[in-house]
């Protein structure tokens, strides 16, 4: 049985989620009958522990979960497993912040695990970071002054006309000690992580976890933060709806996220027989 066992990473913008960010009903059926046949499901994600939550609970998982891309990687439900925290240098971020002043950013965000810090106060952007749970600390202030500890990630919130530029001096400046990657549309925002750190970190340490050979690892996904991910797993999918460059490295192109590509292809690969609708 154990060869017919599958690991099932699953990206959350713009893969899992609609994008209403919702799990469509039809996927959400597929992955609980995937999990009822034995297979196992973990979520894959940029996004930090508090805004992927609400998703694995309603997924029903017991499982380890990525986060911030690679950078946190943890068990929201076992304490004892072993976290994985692997923040960016502080002196670092100070650096970037410095070059974001001097470019002058809408904005920057940096977070520590789930604690926010916001440079400006920006009402638009505390609504997409769901910092209005009690449970997290937000800090609003220049980051010069107020991040002391190694943040677990950095966002920056460019002016249009200064993406490249900044991308650019990243490169220039910070390409030996940091990742960073774009988000997707409607968001220019430019994500920082720790050097070294992508998903397909993760999924090596969880697979390993389970005992899972690599070419049962099915990973879906539809950025350019997804790569490492979709490259190292054994079976690759990229959304329909994802960037060329994903879906030129990956094995199978699924349905949108918009059209249950995550719960067709689940049925077909796996047999599950999930009743249409």
């Amino acid at each position: 049985m154990e060869s017919n066992k599958y690991l099932i990473a699953l990206d959350l913008d713009g893969t899992l989620l609609t994008d209403d960010k919702v799990i469509s009903e039809r996927t959400k059926r597929t992955v609980l009958k995937a999990k009822e046949a034995g297979h196992i499901v973990v979520i894959a994600t940029g996004r930090p522990h508090r805004a992927s939550i609400d998703y694995y609970h309603e997924l029903g998982l017991d499982t380890p979960m990525v986060n911030f891309n690679g950078a946190l990687i943890h068990h929201p439900t076992d304490k004892k497993w072993e976290v994985l925290h692997s923040p960016l240098p502080n002196r670092t971020a100070k650096k970037i912040i410095q070059t974001c002043y001097d470019l002058q950013v809408k904005n920057i965000m940096a977070e520590i695990s789930d604690d926010i810090y916001f440079d400006k106060y920006d009402e638009e952007l505390m609504d997409i970071f769901q910092t209005s749970d009690d449970n997290y600390k937000v800090t609003i202030g220049s980051l010069k002054n107020e991040l002391k500890d190694d943040p677990t990630s950095l966002l920056i919130h460019p002016r249009v006309d200064h993406i490249q530029k900044l991308r650019q001096n990243l490169d220039d400046e910070h390409a030996s000690v940091i990742e960073h990657r774009k988000w997707g549309a409607p968001w220019n925002v430019i994500e920082i992580v720790r050097k070294g750190m992508n998903k397909a970190v993760g999924l090596k340490r969880i697979a390993h976890y389970y005992h899972i050979n690599q070419k049962n690892i099915i990973a879906f996904g539809d950025e350019d933060n997804d790569l490492e991910m979709i490259e190292y797993a054994g079976v690759g999918v990229a959304m329909s709806n994802g960037i060329d460059e994903l879906k030129g490295i990956a094995n199978h192109i699924a349905a949108s996220n918009e059209e249950d590509g995550i719960g067709i292809f689940l049925d077909n690969f796996l047999n599950l027989g999930t009743i249409k609708g």
